[in-house]
């Protein structure tokens, strides 16, 4: 049996590559496997850090008299949804039409033409309390295969065919449309929806299990209102003093199974990990007095860097809930111990698969945290994650002219080192000039692992997450090569909505997504829902909406509202399911508000040039008071030369920026109009 899944960029396949179910990687070559043999497939999803993932794999996947079965029986594809989450979410909605217990791992029969027509989740490996065993579920299928093939055929194209207009309506409503003003949404209603059920013993939304939900927690932050702050700080004061925290490494578990926040699940996300990192940063930007918001953000930025972040600069995309302990594994054995016991054993496995759009977040929320919380590591951290995405992850298109320029920020061969320590990371690629000019024409890929490069398309999600962080990673840096990147990715998935090639879409990912998906008629072009983190709407609204207020051009405003625009209704009446699409719409419907301080130049003989105390003490207020400032939609910070690069590079706000007398000064904007620069806290606030 040849085993295809031992090279796997994927840590999840490579973990069942010594399984006796001969499994494929998803592609086409398992579809016209099963074509040849006239057989069904089946299509099981999961991920590294999924328990019952792996109790299933342990309990079923292991056992070679069921391997048997199943390979005589069918083709099995083995899919990682991080990896791959257009299949996911195209399978994950087709098996809603045969259960209403979604989840991973996912296992989903479907037609050698890719077509679902049975599917579920968990099986166990002997029936318990009248679930089927899994042995059960392949005998059922085969049985209805071979003996009622038209019944399975007219099913699975009746569930293609919702899909196909589920996914047309979809399209079609997210299409551009009349004049829009975010100002007339209702989000006080969305408010006091959310107040409703909120938890008032427990903190939090609704009961078990508890989730974070981050993108919530930032819509109720930017809203800004009493009673939407009040619900925030109070969810958030909860989980810092739960069991959800960590109390030793600092990061948060992916939810509580309890209402208290109790026995949590203990993987740990990149992303929850950095949607968080955001929101307590914010809370604590705007109420200096909540120490715990310090404290918090303090913990995970530590865990993302210290546990998450790798020698290459990428962020794994998690850690796991099992671990061995003692000789024993066991799920969250590990985080029950003190500092002290867990050095004894070996930490739970990282997921060190790092992917675009996950690390365009931590990214994006590091950059931001080491303003406000004076950090200046966390933004070189978060430079060393994005020279190494920019490297790795970014390159021209396939059909570029010959000659065209290497990936964006790509480090010249002798430096390229795939081994160098987070700790004397460079605070730019090494061989990379910070002006460095990215090539005409991006393609971006979703993942890779060790440098090697998956093959699974980039999603918008991608795009945008990886373009949002570079964004604010320049803002933070003054770093015009940052930027420019992040508009190019932006750039990359705006389409004009009355072109041909746009078919009325205002965002598509280039390359029409997962090429076996689009050759099968199953391909999902926009899904806005949102779950633990921002869709991929919103992700590039977001992006667009901060490049306008980069750039001062309309044409990204108009378009993150003409992709949020068809949303706001629903989002309003379902503010658990739209908590990022919320706060976009919060900012595009108040003037749009820049700050930005402008460092001087010094030359290496100035560096230690001393300033008297009066002198330091205004600079550093000033810098303090930028940094603290909690209502813009950007604060950046950039030297004189650095904020000419910028403006040259095409980012208005920078334009004829400068410091006086060889002190910094702070400029705040409204609307792009600005008021005169102020070179003490005092003149900032007056």
């Amino acid at each position: 049996m040849t085993n295809r899944l031992a090279t796997a960029i994927s840590p999840y396949l490579r973990s069942h590559a010594e399984n006796p179910v001969d499994w494929y990687p998803w592609g086409e070559e398992a579809f016209a496997a099963a074509r040849s043999r006239g057989v069904p497939v089946l299509v099981s999803i999961g991920y590294s850090t999924c328990h019952w993932c792996h109790v299933m794999a342990r309990e079923s996947f292991s056992d070679p008299a069921l391997a048997e079965y199943l390979n005589a029986h069918f083709v099995a594809i083995k899919v990682d949804r991080e990896e791959h989450p257009e299949v996911d979410t195209v399978y994950l909605t087709a098996a809603g039409a045969f259960t209403r217990e979604l989840g991973w791992p996912l296992n989903v029969f479907v037609t050698p033409e890719g077509k679902a027509f049975y599917g579920g989740t968990y099986s166990p490996p002997a029936p318990v309390q009248g679930h089927p065993s899994f042995r059960q579920v392949l005998e059922a299928v085969n049985e209805a295969w071979t003996t009622r093939t038209s019944e399975v055929l007219d099913s699975a194209d009746q569930v293609a065919a919702a899909l196909a207009a589920g996914q047309e309506a979809l399209t079609g409503a997210t299409a551009g449309g009349s004049a829009f003003d975010p100002r007339d949404v209702p989000f006080d209603a969305a408010v006091d929806l959310l107040a409703e059920h909120e938890d008032t013993q427990f903190g939090g939304i609704g009961g078990a299990p508890k989730f974070p939900m981050a993108p919530v927690l930032r819509f109720l932050l930017a809203a800004g209102t009493p009673t939407s702050t009040g619900l925030a700080t109070r969810m958030l004061s909860a989980m810092a003093a739960s069991e959800l925290r960590d109390p030793v490494e600092g990061g948060f578990f992916r939810y509580a199974t309890r209402r208290d926040w109790s026995e949590p699940h203990y993987e740990r996300m990149l992303y929850d990990n950095a949607l968080l990192l955001d929101a307590y940063t914010a809370l604590w930007a705007r109420d200096p007095g909540q120490p715990w918001a310090r404290e918090a953000a303090e913990g995970i930025a530590g865990f993302l860097i210290d546990v998450l972040q790798l020698p290459s600069g990428g962020f794994a995309s998690a850690q796991d809930s099992e671990s061995t302990v003692d000789g024993a594994r066991v799920e969250g054995g590990y985080y029950r111990l003190d500092a002290a016991a867990r050095a004894t054993q070996t930490p739970p496995a990282l997921d060190e698969k790092v992917l675009s759009g996950w690390n365009g977040l931590a990214i994006g929320a590091l950059a931001r945290a080491s303003l406000v919380l004076d950090r200046p590591e966390w933004a070189r951290a978060a430079q060393h994650a994005a020279d190494y995405l920019l490297a790795t992850h970014v390159a021209p298109e396939p059909d570029a002219a010959p000659g065209t320029a290497p990936p964006v920020g790509a480090p010249r061969a002798a430096d390229a080192s795939p081994t160098r320590s987070r700790d004397d990371a460079p605070d730019r690629a090494p061989g990379v000039e910070p002006d460095a000019a990215p090539p005409d024409g991006l393609r971006l890929v979703r993942a890779s692992l060790g440098g090697r490069v998956s093959p699974a398309v980039a999603t918008l999600e991608d795009y945008g997450m990886l373009a949002e962080g570079l964004l604010r990673l320049a803002a933070a840096t003054g770093s015009a090569r940052y930027a420019t990147a992040g508009r190019m990715l932006v750039d990359a998935v705006l389409v004009d909505p009355q072109s041909e090639a746009g078919g009325g879409a205002v965002l598509r990912a280039p390359g029409g997504g997962d090429p076996v998906l689009r050759e099968q008629g199953l391909a999902v072009e926009l899904d806005p829902s949102e779950g633990a983190y921002p869709s991929g709407t919103s992700a590039v609204a977001s992006a667009a909406l901060l490049l306008h207020v980069l750039t001062a051009e309309s044409r990204y405003r108009e378009a993150a509202l003409s992709a949020l625009a068809p949303l706001a209704v629903e989002a309003v009446a379902r503010p658990t399911s739209f908590g990022a699409t919320l706060e976009l719409l919060v900012r595009a419907a108040r003037p749009a508000e820049q700050l930005i301080l402008i460092e001087p130049d010094r030359r290496p003989e100035e560096e230690s040039a001393p300033l008297d105390d009066e002198e330091r003490m205004a600079a550093d207020g000033l810098r303090a008071a930028v940094r603290m400032w909690s209502g813009a939609d950007v604060v950046a910070v950039a030297t004189e030369s650095g904020a000419r690069m910028l403006a040259e590079a095409g980012f208005e706000v920078f334009g004829e920026r400068r410091a006086r007398d060889g002190h910094p000064l702070a400029y705040l904007c409204h609307d792009f109009v600005c008021r005169l620069p102020a070179a003490t806290a005092a003149g900032l606030q007056g």
